[in-house]
């Protein structure tokens, strides 16, 4: 029963956002006249299948860890080009495999998933919005952490940010947002204090915050918001509000995904923030469980957030992924004729054992966390 709280949510969100990503580069295949093969939710051993009239095998398999579509004329599910097959087919036939389309039907396919990865997501932070609204606290210290860089910085209870590096303060959530990303990075705030604008000058100092996916460090103040009913109030949105409020917050994974990656490359992140498969479980398996008490919201949000990972990890320019083919495909563009086969092979090849790798350590980070929980717990 303990198993099936984690493996149960995890299998329901990977599964959505799967196929989410893979419907994706089927529909936009099916719209440039692509016949498909096979459209699969897993991997390995096939529990059960059907046929549509198209000609596509819909299939669920035993390993809840991905899923493809193989379009005609592939030698896989990763859109590996099989030349022999291709060649040995007769005109009209070829005409309906993917290798035969022009390559900006090619690139459209390719990526029309990581795209709609980001579509559920506005949708989902959209519909959040749309339903629960949310709860809005005015950027108003209510307290200031001993010892933390925001009293080293000369920050006091009551003070009212209005703007940091000139950039507007109406939320604590976006003084947070701000602060959190700016780690080691000098901020010019202005803010209110007793009628007077006051400008300080303050450095958020690196924290590891524990999260259900793992460690991850932020840049922090030791700010905490006024709770006063006056610095409180719920705010509810309208449908194109709700839109454009998704599209921010799908914008701000994004920009903090980037600025992690930025990081990890300069050395200012750490590696071991990454998490893999049972990272994942590990954090489904709480959110269903707040669930319970608190609603479908965290679950929703955690779906929202997994879908633009998975949409800008397919995108990295790396042999294998959609980045990587889209990268072939913007040399063949500029070339006026495709890589030889020997080179995308031995591409693919390197894509495999970078995905082989990343998988293997995201792993390797989840065990020695789960480890380290249980002697904790001990």
């Amino acid at each position: 029963m303990t198993i099936a709280i984690y493996v149960i949510p995890f299998v329901v969100v990977l599964s959505l956002v799967v196929f989410v990503h893979e419907f994706g580069h089927f529909i936009v295949g099916r719209w440039c006249g692509v016949q498909v093969d096979a459209f699969s939710i897993g991997f390995g051993p096939e529990l059960f299948a059907r046929v549509d009239r198209h000609g596509t095998r819909w299939r669920v398999a035993a390993i809840p860890l991905g899923g493809y579509v193989k379009f005609h004329g592939d030698a896989n599910g990763a859109s590996v080009p099989d030349p022999e097959a291709v060649d040995a087919m007769a005109e009209a036939e070829r005409a309906v495999t993917f290798a035969a389309q022009p390559v900006w039907k090619r690139s459209a396919i390719v990526f029309a998933g990581p795209f709609a990865n980001f579509l559920l997501a506005i949708a989902i932070f959209a519909g959040l919005f749309a339903f629960y609204g949310r709860t809005v606290l005015k950027p108003r210290i209510g307290s200031v952490v001993a010892g933390g860089a925001g009293e080293a910085a000369g920050f006091m209870p009551g003070d009212l940010v209005l703007t940091i590096d000139g950039t507007t303060v109406d939320t604590f959530g976006k003084l947070q947002e701000i602060v959190s990303v700016s780690a080691d990075t000098k901020l010019a705030f202005v803010v209110r204090r007793n009628d007077k604008d006051v400008a300080i000058s303050a450095v958020p100092a690196f924290r590891e915050v524990e999260s259900g996916a793992g460690k991850m460090r932020i840049g922090m103040l030791g700010l905490k918001a006024s709770t006063a009913p006056a610095d409180v109030h719920e705010e509810r949105y309208g449908p194109l509000q709700s839109l454009g409020m998704g599209l921010d917050e799908t914008w701000q994974v994004v920009y903090r995904t980037g600025a992690y990656v930025g990081g990890l490359v300069s050395g200012r992140e750490s590696a071991d923030q990454l998490s893999g498969p049972i990272g994942i479980a590990q954090i489904s398996g709480q959110m269903a469980q707040a669930a319970t008490k608190v609603g479908l919201g965290p679950f929703l949000n955690l779906i929202a957030i997994l879908s633009v990972s998975i949409g800008l990890l397919n995108l990295m320019p790396v042999p294998l992924l959609d980045g990587g083919h889209l990268l072939f495909f913007s040399i063949e563009a500029v070339r006026g004729r495709a890589l030889n086969e020997r080179a995308q092979e031995f591409a693919f090849r390197i894509g495999l054992a970078m995905v082989g790798v990343l998988m293997i350590f995201s792993t390797y980070n989840d065990i020695s966390r789960l480890i380290q929980r249980i002697a904790g717990a001990s």
